[in-house]
């Protein structure tokens, strides 16, 4: 069964300096003055129209060798999440999006000025991997409590996770209900979203 994860636009964190290192300014770097401003300007006026949901389930996991993993029903091979899933006795399969707003957002802007366009993309990249963080840390904390260990959150398209396993995500949750779809191309309508799984380790287990 899908549980969901909702968040009001305002407890979602702004990072201006996380938009400025997604638009390359390294760390001993910073943006411009002017940059610095419409930075500020497309944060405030993102941070009002962003809708933050998140779908997810958690499924009994096993691992039958190095690159097997099975979950749900559902078989297939990857050498890399299997090394993120080490240990882990079940796994929680994650869609967030902040919304169509974003979008629309986007658009707009590129229609008018395709520089704040860009630093739009980047707000946005900004607020989807907040909120993913948030959503994190509720897993996190849960798991703590249970005595058990949350793995780092890895998507698809990442290492040897196909894109195409998106349509597993699909399948087993239930993202229509937070307005996600997806596209033949595998992207994701809205844009501006994320799935993920999270492995859950149960502390104290012999290996």
């Amino acid at each position: 069964m899908s549980f969901f994860f909702y968040k009001q636009a305002a407890e979602i964190e702004s990072s201006e300096s996380e938009v400025a290192r997604y638009l390359g300014y390294a760390n001993r770097t910073v943006p411009e003055e002017q940059i610095k401003n419409i930075i500020h300007e497309c944060c405030e006026q993102m941070h009002g129209i962003i809708t933050p949901k998140c779908v997810y389930e958690e499924f009994d996991l096993t691992l039958k060798d190095s690159n097997t993993i099975s979950f749900g029903g559902i078989e297939f091979q990857s050498a890399d999440l299997s090394r993120n899933l080490k240990n882990c006795s079940s796994v929680v399969l994650f869609a967030a999006t902040i919304g169509a707003g974003v979008d629309r957002l986007i658009r707009r802007a590129q229609a008018e000025d395709k520089a704040r366009a860009a630093i739009m993309q980047s707000v946005g990249a900004m607020f989807i991997e907040s909120f993913c963080d948030s959503f994190n840390g509720m897993i996190k904390d849960n798991a703590q409590e249970k005595g058990q260990k949350a793995h780092p959150r890895y998507s698809p398209g990442f290492g040897d996770v196909p894109l195409s396993m998106q349509k597993t995500f699909f399948s087993l949750l239930q993202c229509s209900k937070i307005g996600l779809t997806l596209m033949d191309t595998l992207i994701m309508s809205p844009e501006k979203s994320v799935t993920a799984f999270i492995g859950i380790e149960q502390l104290g287990k012999i290996v």
